[in-house]
Formats: C-alpha cells, structure tokens, sequence
C-alpha cells in the first residue's frame, strides 16, 4: 500500500510540474525532498523526459520536409521583394514624400499644440512652486537693499501662503528651516544699525541743539507762538537737519517695524528707553571746569536741548516707542540735574558779565526747550535767585571812594562845565554867573558816584530782561537791588572814608558836600528807574529808595567826625599849655594870651574859612562845639585833681586866654550866629573867673538860686574846689608872714566862704 501511495504521488508530482510555471516548482521539490523516496522519484523524473523526448523527436520528424519548404520560398519572396523595393517602393515613397508634406506641417501643428496643452497643465500644477521661487529671489533682493520689512513681510507670506501649497517638498522644508534664521538676521541686523544711530545721535546732539537754540535766537516769536505744534512744524530747517544732515532716523522707525511684525516691540521699548536713560546720565554730567568760560556753558546746554528735541521728534513720528510720560519724566530728572549743577557752577563765578552771558544763555536755553512744550518754570526760579549773586559780585566791584581826591572840581570852560553837570544833576544860577574858571562845590566822587548808580541800575535791568517779569516786579527788583548798594555798599565806602585814619578836616568837609548833592539827587534816581521801568514812582507799595537816609547818615556821620577831629586838635593844642599855677599877681602890665592859644584860634580861623560851603547849621555846630570843647577843657586844667594849689596870677593869666577866646567868638568864625550866641560857650568859665578874679563873694552868695543871680553858671562844688586850691596855696605861701595882719584876715576870709560854701552845699542838697 505504501508503495502505491508512493507512486500515486509521485505522479501527481510529475503533472503538477509538467502544468506549472517552474517559478513556483519549488514548493513542490521540497515535498520531493522532505520525504524518503526520492530516488525513486529520480527515475520516474528521468523516464518522464526520455518519453517526452521521444515524442518531441516524433514531432520534429513529421514536420521538417514543411519547414525546408517553408525556407525555400522565403528565399524567392526575398528576391521579389529586393526587385520591388528598388524601383516601385521608391517610386512610390518619393511620391508620398512629396504629396505629404502639407500633412506633416500640419502634424507638427497638432504636436506643438499637445505640448502646449500639456505645458500649460504641467505649469498650472506648479504655480505654488514658481511663486515660491519668485518670493524667495525678491526676498534676498530686499535683504541687499536693508529693506527689512518688506523683507519680514514677505518671509510671512512664504511661512503661511505659499510654503504650505507648494507640498511636501525637499525645498520646501529648507526653506522653512531658514525663515526663523532670516529673522534673527533681520533682527540682529536691524539692532546694530539702531545701536549705530544711538551713537551718531550722542556725537551729533552737540550741533543738534546749538541749531535748535540758533533758530529760537533768530526767530523767537515764531517758537512761542508754535510752542505747542509736533517738533516738525518747528521749523522746516530743523526737519532737515534731523533727517539727512546729522541724523537719520530709519534705523529707529525700522527697527520699531521689525520688532513690532516680530512680536518684541515691548523688548525694543525697553532697551532703547533704557540706552536713552544712560545717554542722558551721560549729558547731565557737566564738565569740572564748564564754570570758567561761556563755552563750556553752551556745550553742556546744546547736548541737553540736542538730546530732549531728539526724543521729541521720536515722540511725535512713532507710536508709542516713547510716550509724554517717559518724556516728562526723563525732563524732570533732567531738570533737577541741571538746577543742581548751574547752581554749583555758577557760584563760582565772580565776573558780572560772564554771569549776564550766562543768564541770557539760560533764558535762550529755557525758551528753547519750552518750544518743544517742557516746563522750565524751575530755571526762571533758578535766574532769579543768580540774580541775588549778580547784584552781590555787582557790589562787591563798585568802589569808588579811593579814587576821589577830595576838592571841588575845577571847570575852566562852558563844556566842561556841562559835561559835569550832565553827568550829575546839578543847578546852581549863582555859580553859573561866575565867570570861568570856577569850581563846582562837589568833587569827582558825586558824578562819578551818580553814574556808576545809573550803571548798576542799567546792569540790574538787563539782567532781569527775558525773564518773563512784569514791570511792577522789574521795578521792585531793580530799587531792592539798588537799595542794597546805597544801605550797604556806597554807605560801607562812605563810613570807610569817614572813619579811616590820617583824615584830614578838609576832607571831611568835602564828603559832607559830596553827601548833599547826592542826596539831592535821590529824587532823579527815583524818576529814572520809573522811566526805564515804566512803572509810576507813586505806585502802591512801590519800594522807595533809600538814598536819602543813606546820605544823610553819611552826612551826619561826617559832621560827628568832623566835631570829633576839631576836638582831637584842640587837645593837640592844649597839650601845650604850661601854666604857672603858682604865678604871682601881675602889676600894672598887661598879660598876653598864651602861645599855644593864640596858635589854636589862628588855626581855628582858617578851619573855619574852609566851612564855607557847608550847610550852615553845620559850621556853627562845629565852631559851637570847638568853643565849648575849649572851654570844657580849660575847666577841667582848673579843677585837674594833680594841680593841688592855683595862684590868684594863675587866675588871671587865664582870664587873659579866656578873653582871647571870648573875643575870637566875638569876632563871628563862622556866618550865622545871632548876637553874642557863640560866646555862651565860655560863659561857664568867664563868670568863675569874674567870681575869683572880682572876688564878688558876696553877691554870689546872696543872689545863689536866684534867676538874676550874676553867677547862675557857676557851680559851688567848682568854686569851693578852686578855692581850696587857693587856701592851699596861701597857706604855703604865708608861712613867713602868718603874722602880717592883712594875711591873716585873707586867710580868714577863705576860710569863711569855703565854709558858707559847704553850707550852701549842704542846704541845698537837702
């Protein structure tokens, strides 16, 4: 059984392989092969091809006389065909060749046409493509041309329109692989280009502000009436010079762009506002020596106004890369900054003028700024306050007292004399009929003086021009400023002159002629500063000037002087006096007046001749005063406590010097006495001497505390101290002759009045 079922097999074996293609017979060996007969199969396999052999050789045999047949006429067909084709087939294809070559254009028509076609719908299919292509070349074209934001633009389109149409390609995905490092070009690029104009804008705010300020000197009606127009409608000049000139400001506006499209216009305001700060710093910070020169002044101001009209130009031409509130607060910053540093700098300052440049600089460099709508209200404070250290460098340079020489000035003809008079005002009709050469009665210190307070009041009020001051307030501070000169300054000089040493009375004299006029002319100073100022003199709560007190303190302080100077001279003199307190009681002669007296009134005569000019109730005070001085003085040698004893010839030889004086005031040194008024200065003394002299003791002593009394200036406490000095000395004079009858009753005598004196000292103290 097993070996027909082997054979059975085998044989399905053999058909499958005889019906199948030998590319799928391997199955089927492989069953050969996995069973154990296959050797068998071996021999069936090779008996199969033997008889398939045999009977393809049967095959052969039958048909092989056809095909020798077949082959023979193949060989006549051949000859036939080679006759044909070389003389009616060519014949006939040069006819079809020639008759078809209308056919063949037409042909190459329909072919050009197809490919029309065809091309037509092959490009239509690949429009996304081309277009990419035509992108990207544009793109590249931009990037050369620094037209980033078209470039960021047209970098969007690829990313969103065209990229994603074109399909999956390779290109495709490069391409978008690059947009985002185009972007960070695009970026960086961008970046480094602001920076660059942040660098140009710090090097160029110099000329930028000095051409800002320049325009606002030229045209300042046309800043303030456009103060609050955009900084381009400022002037078309200044547009320019910002955009093409010095700065050009398309890094800013394209970086702004480019970092708006890129989603980082926050981190581009941030880090330009945050450069711009530090620039600031930078412009705030003064040079250590901008107090020496107006340059320096000018440089710092112009890098400030350069800076601030720059962000006032990015304020107005962005949207929101920098708003009013940053600006404002960067000014404000600013301002406290240049407050601060004007004041230190300015206080070192000395020299008037530089600090009026500096002032008017100032003042430009505020209108400057409030054009482009700052407040500045801070600077013009800041003015008004230099304006206290303008009028105190002012005061401290006026000075004119050491130039004076102290006499009246000579005129010798009618020009000189109105060249004087016109420098000061002055009207004398008596002076003005003298005859040339005259003298004026005021020296070189009184025009001199008038003028420079006519300066210093031209000085006050062009300082305080610009600074936006009404009048009433212009005029105020002019008088103050003027009020500190004559309180303090001109009455400083005045007591300088007055007080200071080796002064002579002449000089004196001249400074209280001097005072006179100028205080007279108070009331031209008052109509001048109204003229200038325009503001009424009698305006409610006007300052008034305070030349008036000022000169007649000076005036009066002189007149002090000059009684205490004439006083010190007569204490010169007196000095000198050598009297002989034990003297005896001249005979029949005559005594004459001391030396040292007579030289003191020849000296008091030609002091007195120089008084002239003086007021007049200035020279009687003070031959007034010297007479009393005098007299006062010669008192006091009397009852001098070291002068122990006085002689009755001493008394006399005073009494002469007294006469002497008495008739000096009798004689009238100085015009204006009534009557006998200058020789009350004596009568203290005259009616003691006519008591002891006279020896009236009766009569003082009956009529004592009477109106009427003959003696009512002599005081008992003075007559019973000289008459204790006589009862000394006629002690010790009368030793030897105690017992001469005469003696002894003039001692008595003595005694008796000093002891009616005391009495009536006594009475009357109680």
């Amino acid at each position: 059984m097993a070996s027909l079922e082997t054979a059975a097999e085998h044989e399905r074996i053999l058909r499958e392989i005889e019906s199948t293609d030998t590319n799928c017979i391997g199955p089927t060996l492989r069953s050969v092969y996995d069973g154990q007969e296959h050797g068998l199969f071996m021999e069936k396999l090779d008996a199969r091809i033997r008889n398939h052999d045999r009977e393809i050789e049967k095959m052969c045999n039958h048909h092989f006389q056809g095909f020798v047949d077949s082959i023979t006429e193949l060989l006549k067909v051949r000859g036939e065909a080679q006759k044909l084709k070389v003389s009616q087939v060519t014949e006939t294809n040069g006819h079809l060749q020639e008759n078809g070559k209308e056919v063949k254009e037409l042909r190459q028509c329909r072919v050009q046409q197809r490919n029309i076609a065809t091309t037509i719908d092959k490009l239509t299919h690949c429009l996304p493509g081309n277009t990419q292509t035509l992108s990207l070349t544009a793109l590249f074209q931009m990037l050369c041309l620094c037209r980033y934001y078209p470039a960021l633009r047209t970098l969007e389109q690829l990313e969103q329109t065209c990229l994603p149409k074109a399909g999956q390609y390779r290109f495709c995905s490069i391409m978008a692989e690059n947009i985002p490092k185009l972007r960070i070009q695009i970026r960086d690029t961008a970046m480094s280009q602001l920076r660059d104009f942040l660098e140009s804008i710090r090097k160029h705010s110099d000329k930028i502000g000095q051409t800002a300020m320049k325009q606002v000197h030229k045209h300042p009606e046309t800043l303030w009436a456009e103060k609050v127009q955009l900084t381009c409608s400022h002037s078309q000049e200044m547009t320019d010079l910002l955009n093409v000139d010095l700065v050009d400001f398309s890094p800013v506006y394209r970086c702004l762009h480019i970092y708006t499209v890129l989603g980082l216009r926050d981190v581009f305001e941030n880090y330009y506002r945050k450069q711009r700060r530090k620039q600031a710093r930078l412009v705030l910070q003064p040079h250590s020596n901008m107090h020496e020169t107006l340059e320096g002044y000018r440089r710092y101001f112009n890098q400030i106004v350069g800076f601030f009209v720059v962000e006032d130009h990015v304020l107005h031409t962005t949207q929101g890369l920098v708003n009013r509130a940053y600006v404002e607060e960067l000014w404000e910053l600013a301002l406290s900054k240049i407050v601060a540093a004007l004041r230190t700098h300015s206080s070192y300052c000395d020299d008037p003028d530089l600090v009026l440049d500096l002032k008017n600089l100032i003042v430009l460099f505020a209108d400057t700024l409030q054009g482009y709508g700052f407040p500045v209200s801070q600077l013009f404070d800041m003015l008004l306050e230099m304006r206290e250290q303008y009028g105190e460098i002012l005061l401290k340079r006026w000075n004119v007292i050491d130039q004076d020489n102290y006499s009246p000035i000579p005129v010798s003809t009618e020009e000189e004399y109105r060249q004087y008079t016109s420098q000061c005002p002055f009207q004398d009709p008596e002076l003005e009929k003298l005859p040339f050469p005259k003298k004026l009665p005021f020296s070189e210190f009184v025009p001199k003086v008038y003028c420079q307070l006519k300066e210093f009041i031209y000085a006050c009020l062009k300082y305080s021009e610009d600074l936006h001051l009404s009048s009433t307030e212009v005029d105020d501070m002019i008088r103050k400023s003027t009020n500190l000169l004559l309180t303090r300054t001109l009455s400083h000089c005045l007591q300088y002159a007055i007080k200071k040493k080796n002064v002579g009375l002449a000089e004196l004299v001249q400074v209280i002629i001097n005072t006179t006029h100028l205080e007279q002319s108070c009331h031209f100073l008052e109509e001048f500063i109204s003229n200038i100022t325009n503001v009424p003199p009698d305006t409610v709560n006007a300052t008034k000037l305070y030349g008036t007190s000022t000169f007649k303190d000076a005036r009066h302080a002189a007149e002090a002087e000059i009684y205490t100077s004439l006083n010190a001279k007569i204490d010169q003199f007196l000095q000198l006096a050598d009297y002989d307190w034990m003297a005896a009681v001249p005979g029949g002669e005559n005594l004459a007046a001391s030396d040292y007296l007579i030289d003191l009134i020849a000296f008091l005569k030609s002091t007195f001749s120089v008084f002239t000019n003086l007021p007049g109730k200035v020279a009687q005070t003070a031959c007034m005063s010297s007479c009393k001085h005098i007299s006062t003085s010669l008192m006091q040698l009397l009852l001098d406590p070291e002068v122990r004893q006085i002689s009755m010839g001493a008394l006399h030889q005073l009494d002469t010097d007294v006469k002497e004086c008495e008739s000096f005031a009798r004689a009238g040194p100085v015009a204006g006495f009534q009557g006998d008024t200058l020789l009350l200065a004596f009568s203290d003394l005259r009616q003691l001497l006519d008591l002891f002299t006279q020896w009236d003791w009766s009569t003082y002593l009956a009529d004592y505390g009477k109106p009427t009394c003959k003696y009512l200036r002599v005081n008992p406490h003075t007559a019973l101290a000289l008459l204790e000095k006589m009862k000394e000395t006629s002690r010790k004079n009368n030793v030897f002759a105690q017992f001469r009858k005469t003696d002894r009753d003039r001692q008595k005598l003595i005694d008796t009045i000093i002891k009616q004196l005391r009495n009536l000292i006594a009475q009357h103290h109680t």
